[in-house]
């Protein structure tokens, strides 16, 4: 089912946010801060999630692991964009796989272990074929938004999200300034959470081998450490945003940082972060139409002063998100 096809009434879009501000909120707990009954809330998930809408995914965040974040451009001809695009996006450590500009570029994201993973990445598992005209890697420095903080999703009233916002936790152990490392059994746990970040825990704990209480109370632990994020995994269409863009900009360097904060500010941009490479930050943007990107590119950015040059890629087909594959297999 295509996303452009589906209507979301007030109680799906109400569900969309409250995974939003807890992937794993209890449907009981939802269902009050929506007003509307557990078994609701329940209908209306599986429903948006058997249509292929929704889901929640458990992402990791590699930073907390020491690992490191590209963005990956490759330009193609036109006749090898489409099957290429499909291979990147079975890969289990490749995501968010997007055709841009006509359907000649392929953009994605992943993260690296260390420096060897990544001079294997770049250097010899990308394809070099004379069908690929260019390859351009982009080291994540810092992220200033994410995708799980976009506002497309936003629905409930202050004191709606108040009741399904977890509270803050405060971990002694965890120094969220050093790399931790994951145990065995995370693995298991992670790539479970990455099909699906709602599996119950009977099921968590067949994968894992251990016990239901212990699968609760890892998942706790990581999700305090900052190692696991849940996600909401949707297309921006079926919210109304129907024009989605990667801007590639060079920024002024002693500008950079302010920049970065005041489109971090913007309810379009999903994601803002400073990289390497011939520009120094890049932002994905979600507009309702073409006229609404023009207007955002030509009022909102073009204030930006700072900003030297830009480079936009609309966004022709999303091949994957933050989960895994998209596409039947």
């Amino acid at each position: 089912m295509k996303a452009d096809t589906v209507t979301l009434d007030e109680v799906d879009r109400g569900l969309v946010h409250a995974l939003q501000i807890d992937g794993r909120a209890a449907f009981r707990a939802i269902g009050a801060a929506l007003g509307v009954s557990e078994n609701t809330v329940a209908r209306r998930y599986r429903r948006l999630r058997t249509a292929g809408i929704l889901r929640v995914v458990g992402t990791l965040n590699g930073a907390r692991l020491g690992y490191s974040a590209w963005t990956i451009r490759l330009r193609c001809t036109p006749d090898a964009a489409g099957a290429m695009a499909t291979a990147l996006a079975r890969r289990n450590d490749i995501s968010f796989v997007h055709l841009l500009s006509g359907g000649t570029e392929i953009s994605f994201s992943t993260q690296t272990r260390s420096s060897d993973e990544s001079d294997a990445l770049l250097l010899h598992q990308l394809p070099r074929t004379a069908r690929v005209t260019s390859v351009s890697a982009h080291l994540l420095l810092n992220h200033y938004a994410l995708p799980n903080n976009w506002a497309g999703p936003a629905r409930l009233t202050p004191e709606q999200a108040a009741l399904l916002t977890p509270p803050p936790a405060v971990d002694t152990e965890v120094d969220l300034e050093e790399p931790m490392d994951l145990k065995e059994g995370d693995r298991a746990l992670l790539e479970a959470l990455g099909r699906d970040g709602r599996a119950g825990y009977a099921e968590l704990a067949t994968v894992t081998g251990w016990s239901d209480t212990t699968v609760r109370r890892r998942i706790a632990t990581l999700r305090r450490a900052g190692v696991l994020i849940f996600l909401v995994d949707i297309p921006s269409a079926a919210l109304g945003f129907r024009a989605e863009a990667r801007l590639w900009m060079s920024v002024q360097p002693s500008e950079l940082t302010a920049v970065a904060a005041a489109m971090a500010g913007h309810p379009e941009a999903s994601l803002v972060a400073m990289t390497t490479g011939p520009t120094n930050l890049l932002a994905a943007v979600n507009c309702r139409s073409a006229q609404d990107l023009s207007r955002y590119l030509t009022e909102r950015i073009a204030s930006l002063d700072a900003i030297r040059t830009i480079e936009t890629a609309p966004v022709i087909r999303t091949l994957k998100r933050a989960g895994t594959l998209l596409l039947p297999t």
